[in-house]
């Protein structure tokens, strides 16, 4: 059931929320800043929690609210997470906070929240009066996302790995029946970035991409361990 202060964060929404879920390296990122260029006064981005460090670039309370592990744990207890994960040694979340300060200005902006399959998960179980679009973006194919997080350079080797392990994590979930309202291929962003437009403006009349099939890339990846997790980066 849901707790007190999300039913608070649900009276000042107008509009169902837009939950985006994809890969770390699948373009998330690019397509909401190209958003929120366009409408700016349309959208609002929820910012997540995490006790992960700083990294060069983001900003305190715009990229993340970057907390302590300890008061991380402290609003899990009171019950401010709509979802929450740990990922490499790292928590992450978002709490109903971070949702009401996006609909509480006053300005109609509608939220739109960023998170994994987990999350994902969870939002489903625990918060269906919630009842937001779930829309996945996905890859071409396993060996472009691949190629993309490794030509990024923005991380080592292992966290590449933690990453890809977690994309087969997402890619699974995402091919099963119900997962998601939408599927949306990033092959080309110009073409990814016409049906993410006409998706938060409630047109769903398609047509819809559907997630690729596994390739040679994705099944000897699954074939090599057992999957792990790591922070997701858009």
């Amino acid at each position: 059931m849901s707790t007190p202060i999300w039913r608070h964060a649900l009276q000042v929404m107008s509009k169902r929320p837009i939950v985006l879920c994809g890969p770390s390296g699948v373009g998330k990122s690019t397509l909401i800043k190209r958003l929120f260029n366009e409408f700016p006064d349309s959208f609002g981005f929820s910012v997540s929690h995490t006790t992960r460090q700083i990294r060069p670039g983001e900003v305190q309370d715009k990229s993340y609210h970057f907390v302590s592990r300890a008061e991380f744990e402290q609003r899990v207890k009171n019950g401010e997470f709509l979802e929450h994960a740990e990922f490499g040694g790292n928590l992450y979340g978002t709490t109903a906070q971070a949702v009401r300060d996006v609909n509480g200005k006053g300005d109609g902006r509608r939220a739109i929240l960023d998170i994994d399959a987990q999350g994902v998960r969870l939002i489903k179980e625990n918060h269906p009066d919630l009842n937001p679009l779930f829309v996945f973006i996905s890859p071409p194919t396993f060996a472009t996302l691949q190629e993309r997080l490794e030509g990024r350079a923005t991380d080592t080797a292992d966290a590449i790995d933690h990453r890809l392990r977690m994309a087969l994590e997402e890619l699974a979930f995402a091919r099963m029946p119900g997962s998601f309202d939408c599927v949306i291929v990033n092959k080309d962003l110009d073409n990814a970035y016409a049906k993410l437009r006409a998706v938060v403006h409630d047109d769903l009349s398609g047509p819809f991409d559907q997630v690729p099939p596994e390739d040679d890339a994705e099944k000897l990846r699954r074939g090599s361990g057992p999957t792990g997790r790591e922070g997701s980066s858009s």
